[in-house]
C-alpha cells in the first residue's frame, strides 16, 4: 500500500494505469508488476508492505464481498485500472523482485506489459482518503470507526475532517488510554490534529502497546466547545510489536515522550 501525501502521477501496471493525486491510497497486490511515474520531484509517500492481502473491513462487507450501506466508502469510490498498455517488444527489461527483505534484479526477455486482456478480482486500485465518510456520534467514537483496510497483522485507519461529538456535555478530545493489542503509528497528513501539540505535516508518532497516552496538556480543555475538526491522518495499528530500525531511531526528536508534561 502506498499513500500519496504529496505529488501526482500514474501507477502503471500490466493490468492498466491508475492516475493518483494527494490523498490517494494505492493498493497493489503481491506479484503485481508495476511502475510509478511522477509528474515532478515534489513527492512524499507513506509506504506499507504486508505478507497477507489488504482487505476492506469485514464488518462492512456482506457474504458476497460487497460493501454494505453503512460502510464509510463503497465500490464506486475506487479508482480502477484503465487504459491497458500492451507492448509486443523483445529486449532486456529489468524487474526488481523483493524476496527475504532483499531486492533482486531479474531480466525479462520481453516487455512485462504484454497483457492483451485480463479477468478476475485480484487487481490494483486506488481510493482517496477524501472520499472516506467519517462515522460520528453524540459521544466519542472508538478508533475502529476510522478503519479503512485490514490485514492479518495490522489495520489502517483514516482520520478525516468530521463533526466533533455533539452531546451537550461531550469532551471532543479522545480519552487517555493504552492499547492492549496494538502498537499504534500515526502519520500526520494535514490540518490541526486536535489531541496533540506541535505536530506538523509528515510527523510520525509511535505509541507502543501497554503505554498510556492521550491528549497533550491543554488539548482536552481546548477541545471543549469545538464543533468540527479538519485533521487528516493515517493510523496503522499492528498486532505484533514493532521493531525500531536504525533509520527510524535517527529521525527521533528525542522529545516526544515528554509532550505530556506541562
Amino acid at each position: 500500500m502506498i499513500f500519496i501525501h504529496r505529488g501526482t502521477g500514474r501507477l502503471r501496471t500490466f493490468l492498466g494505469t491508475i492516475p493518483f493525486e494527494y490523498g490517494d491510497y494505492l493498493i497493489i497486490p503481491r506479484g503485481m508488476i508495476y511502475q510509478i511515474e511522477f509528474d515532478n520531484e515534489d513527492n512524499r509517500l507513506l509506504f506499507l508492505e504486508s505478507y497477507s492481502p489488504l482487505y476492506t473491513p469485514k464488518r462492512y462487507r456482506n457474504h458476497f464481498g460487497q460493501l454494505l450501506e453503512h460502510s464509510p466508502f463503497c465500490e464506486r469510490d475506487l479508482k480502477l485500472p484503465q487504459d491497458l498498455e500492451t507492448y509486443d517488444e523483445k529486449g532486456d527489461f529489468i524487474i526488481k523482485i523483493k524476496k527475504e527483505g532483499m531486492l533482486h534484479d531479474v531480466v525479462y526477455a520481453t516487455h512485462p506489459f504484454d497483457v492483451v486482456g485480463w479477468d478476475g478480482y485480484n487487481f490494483p486500485y486506488g481510493f482517496s482518503i477524501h472520499n472516506f465518510e467519517p462515522i460520528t456520534g453524540r459521544v466519542h467514537q472508538p478508533p475502529p470507526v476510522h478503519q479503512t483496510f485490514e490485514t492479518n497483522s495490522f489495520v489502517v485507519c483514516s482520520f478525516c475532517p468530521r463533526l466533533y461529538d455533539y452531546h451537550p456535555q461531550a469532551v471532543p478530545a479522545p480519552y487517555n488510554h493504552s492499547n492492549i493489542d496494538s502498537d499504534e503509528v500515526l502519520y500526520y497528513v494535514d490540518g490541526d490534529f486536535m489531541s496533540r501539540n506541535n505536530i506538523e505535516q509528515g510527523h510520525i508518532t509511535l505509541h507502543p502497546k501497554g503505554i498510556p497516552h492521550g491528549p497533550a496538556p491543554g488539548a482536552m480543555e481546548r477541545s471543549i466547545g469545538q464543533t468540527v475538526t479538519q485533521e487528516l491522518a493515517v493510523m496503522i495499528d499492528t498486532f505484533r510489536p514493532l521493531q525500531i530500525t536504525e533509520e527510524a531511531a535517527g529521525i527521533d526528536d528525542g522529545k516526544y515522550y515528554k509532550s505530556w508534561v506541562e
